[in-house]
């Protein structure tokens, strides 16, 4: 007999049917199923099962979070139903059946830079190290940093910028591989068309406002800047499509003998001399807009409410799976200005989520079952992921999640009030502090402390009012 053999013929059963399981697939901690008839799931029944930490539906797909032991319960469910699994890629195309166009734009968006994420994360880390050995005055009374008194971590200094330009200089290189990945075209000439925007030989997007001179192509009755576009995300993403729709286009035009020629040549070509000419311009400026308006927002006399209005409001889009969409914001706000301040209050608001379930912890700490489920939850909340702290824990029984969004909505307030900027997006929760900007990191650090004991104590105290009723028992 298995292991979740009962398990899995009730959640069977409360999913609506083996029928109404168009296809599902599993991730770290979680069962993914696409439903054909969603309204059939009863997600109460499915969570009072002993193996069953949550559930919850995101972008068209209906999930069940079983924890660690996922792998076991998704061999034994379909072992025992007979249902063939998919790949993940399939069970997300599956699932756009059950999106709104929106939906589907945000997952499309989700998916192109899910891959670049960990690349970015080692850049803001490696970054953040950097900024505490480089630009942080600790040594010879506060007037020296580590790289002006040592050759070694100099050295050490230099050599990671390497990594770190390579990250962030050439992410337009990442972006258009990803749109050619996600969209199922050439992901080589995708890279390519990547390289041609930031090219050594074009004028460094970083040197285009001092530039005396921009140099530029000749071709006699019209000229093209040599412009690079280092660090847009923009740009790159508007020339991946050009491409792509290109190719697709060729593909269906040219015959079979000669389409592997005619199809590369009449799909790149014109495609660097869109994103040279019309997209890339035409991109900066949207990213410009973009980054201005978020400034105007956060740097207004009112930025305070802004930073409050965001961490409140930042577990939700998680929820929601719209969270996904404001990264390319966080990146063009680095591109453009040098630094973000919506990155530190997103940290603050992982933290907090944390904070509400070590709240949780304390109320339960004598029930070793609850414990096995929050514990991991708020580790992981911490180091950046929240999911498993929201929907395990914090939505669950509601009054940690109102705690935790309480908690980060009056960090991003003190983070705004005193200004908290962060030079890259990195890891999430407590390791973000290596992200944030020298000059900021004391304020920072108090604006931690604040996401951390806010939303405990407001758990412990919400477990003792009428919030505690909206939870699930």
């Amino acid at each position: 007999m298995g292991k979740f053999k009962e398990d899995v013929n009730l959640l069977v059963e409360y999913i609506g049917g083996r029928d109404n399981i168009a296809t599902l697939t599993h991730c770290v901690t979680r069962m993914r199923f696409v439903l054909k008839d969603p309204s059939k799931a009863d997600a109460s029944k499915i969570e009072e099962l002993k193996s069953v930490k949550g559930t919850f539906t995101q972008a068209g797909q209906f999930q069940v979070i079983i924890g660690p032991e996922v792998s076991t319960f998704y061999n034994e469910f379909i072992g025992q139903t007979g249902i063939e699994g998919e790949s993940k890629e399939a069970v997300k195309e599956a699932s756009k059946k059950n999106m709104s166009l929106l939906q589907r734009a945000v997952a499309n968006l989700a998916e192109i830079f899910a891959p670049i994420i960990p690349a970015i994360i080692v850049g803001g880390l490696l970054l953040g190290f950097r900024n505490i050995i480089g630009e942080m005055k600790l040594f010879e009374n506060g007037t020296m940093t580590l790289t002006q008194i040592s050759v070694f971590w100099n050295g050490v200094n230099s050599f990671l910028w390497l990594i770190c330009e390579a990250i962030f200089h050439f992410l337009p290189v990442g972006v258009t591989w990803s749109v050619t990945k996600k969209m199922g075209a050439n992901q080589m000439l995708g890279i390519v068309l990547g390289i041609t925007l930031v090219s050594p030989q074009l004028l460094n997007a970083y040197a285009v406002a001092g530039a005396d001179k921009i140099p530029f192509w000749d071709f006699g009755f019209f000229k093209i800047e040599m412009i690079g576009y280092q660090a847009q995300v923009i740009p790159a993403i508007l020339v991946g499509f050009a491409y792509v729709y290109l190719e697709r286009f060729w593909k269906k035009v040219s015959p079979a003998s000669i389409e592997m020629i005619i199809v590369p040549f009449f799909s790149l070509v014109p495609a660097v001399l869109l994103a040279h000419t019309v997209l890339g311009p035409i991109g900066w400026k949207i990213g410009d807009l973009i980054a201005q308006g978020v400034s105007f927002g956060f740097n207004s006399s009112i930025g305070w409410l802004f930073g409050g209005i965001y961490g409140f409001i930042y577990p939700i889009l998680v929820i929601t799976g719209l969270h996904h969409t404001l990264l390319p914001v966080d990146l063009q706000l680095i591109a453009s200005t040098g630094g973000t301040y919506m990155w530190p209050i997103v940290a603050l608001a992982n933290i907090a989520q944390g904070s509400a379930v070590l709240g949780y912890i304390y109320l339960k700490r004598k029930n070793d079952e609850e414990k096995q489920i929050a514990v991991p939850a708020c580790i992981s909340a911490y180091l950046g992921v929240t999911e498993p702290a929201i929907f395990g824990i914090n939505l669950k029984y509601f009054y940690p999640f109102i705690a935790g969004l309480t908690g980060s909505g009056i960090a991003g307030i003190i983070s705004m009030i005193t200004g908290v900027v962060a030079n890259s997006v990195g890891v999430g929760g407590l390791p973000a502090i290596l992200s944030i900007r020298g000059s900021s990191m004391l304020p920072y650090a108090i604006c931690m402390a604040v996401a951390i004991v806010v939303p405990f104590v407001l758990t412990l105290v919400f477990s003792k009012t009428k919030l505690a009723k909206y939870g699930t028992k």
